[in-house]
């Protein structure tokens, strides 16, 4: 008997909205916002006057209902609305996705260059999790959010006041042993290695601030080495590219923690430069912390990466292709003897 499969049913609905200059903002330059719409959700969009007809299946056609409403309302708080936005906003709404709040309800991070809300419901997860916990981890892909997150959480903190500097911190895994043969003082031996966290930073404080708190050590960027023998009271730690400690190196790092501070520590497993036979010290302490208590972990997906989106196919066919090399040697592990037991 061939089973009948019934597909999802059809709808088609109309949204109007009273102000065309912004819808103007929300369709985009020849109306490129409602093609990425079109293109991510499945669904197809005509705009006629100030009203956007959509039609598909009904559960796209909600989730471009969603997205829509979603971009015109940052719109109408005079936010801007890219391409970034556009895909963020089909990304949360989507069939496939599963929010916790509804697209309304989001959490948002407030620094003064404006807030910074998430892009995807594992960012949403993150969000929440980094105001609840003093001691979050975050494990992912690339391009997932992880630091950038981590460090508009951390200016928030000390822009209201909450914290009194912010630590940011990352291995300098590749220097080793040879970072005194780099060229120029401590200052642009270790700076290659802790780019990320400057370019993170200068997303969320003017410039000239940013010099100055600096200046002031209200902000601070050093190697992980630099951590070992220090007491961190009252500061926002952010220990980047984990994956890359060992288990020595983690544990120093996590016994810094004073009277309060708040840390975050985010990486990579499948990005380890650690050289062969050396445990990662996230993995370690993965292993060893979840689930105590005070302590969050927030885990991304490949579905949650925010870059361009063929970073995420890039990520899923290296993921494949992982799983593929896997299975070949596990298929391969029964021993194949004579049967006198010697090895053929």
């Amino acid at each position: 008997m061939n089973q009948i499969i019934a597909e999802p049913a059809a709808r088609s609905l109309t949204l109007t909205f009273a102000d065309n200059s912004l819808l103007s903002l929300l369709l985009g330059d020849h109306d490129r916002n409602l093609a990425r719409i079109e293109q991510r959700l499945g669904v197809k969009l005509a705009c006629r006057g100030n009203r956007i007809a959509i039609s598909g299946q009904a559960n796209k056609v909600a989730a471009a209902e969603a997205a829509l409403s979603s971009l015109y309302r940052r719109l109408e708080r005079g936010e801007p609305v890219d391409g970034g936005e556009v895909d963020a906003a089909a990304r949360m709404a989507s069939p496939d996705s599963d929010p916790r709040l509804p697209l309304s309800d989001l959490p948002a991070i407030r620094t003064r260059k404006g807030a910074v809300g998430p892009r995807s419901t594992g960012q949403a997860g993150y969000m929440d999790i980094l105001a609840r916990h003093e001691m979050v981890f975050a494990v992912g892909p690339a391009g997932t959010g992880k630091t950038y997150l981590a460090v508009a959480q951390a200016v928030a903190m000390l822009v209201s006041g909450r914290v009194d500097k912010i630590i940011l911190s990352r291995p300098a895994v590749e220097a080793g042993e040879r970072l005194g043969f780099l060229p120029g003082d401590m200052k642009e031996k270790v700076d290659p290695y802790l780019r990320p966290l400057y370019d993170a930073l200068q997303d969320m404080l003017p410039g000239e601030q940013m010099t100055r708190r600096m200046a002031t050590g209200e902000i601070e960027i050093a190697p992980l080495a630099f951590m070992r023998g220090r007491t961190l009271a009252h500061a926002f730690v952010i220990l980047d590219e984990a994956q890359n400690t060992t288990s020595v190196q983690m544990k120093m790092f996590l016994t810094r923690m004073g009277e309060g501070t708040r840390m975050v520590i985010t990486g990579d497993m499948s990005q380890i430069d650690l050289p062969p036979g050396t445990r990662s010290g996230l993995a370690d302490a993965l292993d060893t912390l979840e689930g105590v208590q005070g302590i969050g972990v927030a885990r991304f997906a490949t579905s949650d990466i925010v870059r361009h989106p063929l970073v995420a196919r890039i990520v899923e066919a290296y993921d494949q292709r992982m799983e593929a090399v896997r299975e070949r040697h596990q298929s391969r592990m029964p021993d194949d003897r004579d049967r006198d037991g010697t090895r053929t």
